[in-house]
């Protein structure tokens, strides 16, 4: 159906975060988690490596150390390369296919839920980054997001499988070129984040 799949690429895959957030007792949502950092770095946030950690504690309350720590680094380093890849390499931190739909569908809301929250902390952090309100198709694609927030599969209710698997992949497929979408309206105003030091940085 599509040439990627969800978390296809990722140094750190979905069970990998899950087990390490479990064992740090967070509550967040590998997805969450991915999904913050995602909004953070589409908003304008330096690419440091060493503001992961920063981004999750203000946007989602997360406290971590250890592994953890150098994971969602690892993690936001990935993202920031990937946003600016030329075979457009970027994708969300999702469950396996193997699972669910409804486990899949939950994963995309808390994705949805994270990305709005790292967006919007990066943007009180360092400003619009696009020089005032994002266009109009991107605050379309804001608002569908804070929609998807609210995205559930009723089990219950007789849906075609394909049909169903088919909507979840059309959505995911949109969440990741919307990421990027955000994130190039970012380079066009000439706010790029870089390695120099001079880029936006979150306190």
């Amino acid at each position: 159906m599509f040439d990627t799949k969800p978390g296809e690429g990722q140094v750190v895959d979905f069970d990998q975060l899950a087990d390490s957030l479990l064992e740090q007792g967070q509550q967040s949502s590998p997805s969450a988690v991915h999904g913050c950092l995602s909004g953070a770095l589409a908003a304008g946030a330096h690419t440091e490596a060493e503001l992961a950690p920063m981004v999750l504690g203000q946007a989602l309350e997360l406290q971590m150390h250890g592994q953890l720590t150098e994971q969602v680094m690892q993690i936001y380093t990935s993202i920031a390369a990937s946003l600016v890849d030329e075979d457009f390499g970027y994708n969300l931190l999702l469950p396996s296919d193997d699972e669910e739909i409804a486990v899949r569908a939950q994963a995309v809301a808390d994705w949805c839920r994270g990305f709005l929250a790292g967006y919007a902390l990066a943007v009180a952090e360092v400003g619009s980054g696009v020089q005032g309100s994002p266009s109009s198709d991107n605050s379309e694609i804001l608002r569908d997001m804070a929609a998807m927030c609210e995205v559930t599969v009723d089990e219950e209710e007789d849906q075609d499988e394909n049909e169903v698997e088919g909507s979840y992949f059309e959505l995911v497929e949109y969440l990741r070129f919307a990421v990027l979408n955000l994130h190039a309206e970012l380079l066009l105003a000439g706010d790029k984040p870089d390695d120099e030091g001079d880029g936006q940085v979150l306190h």
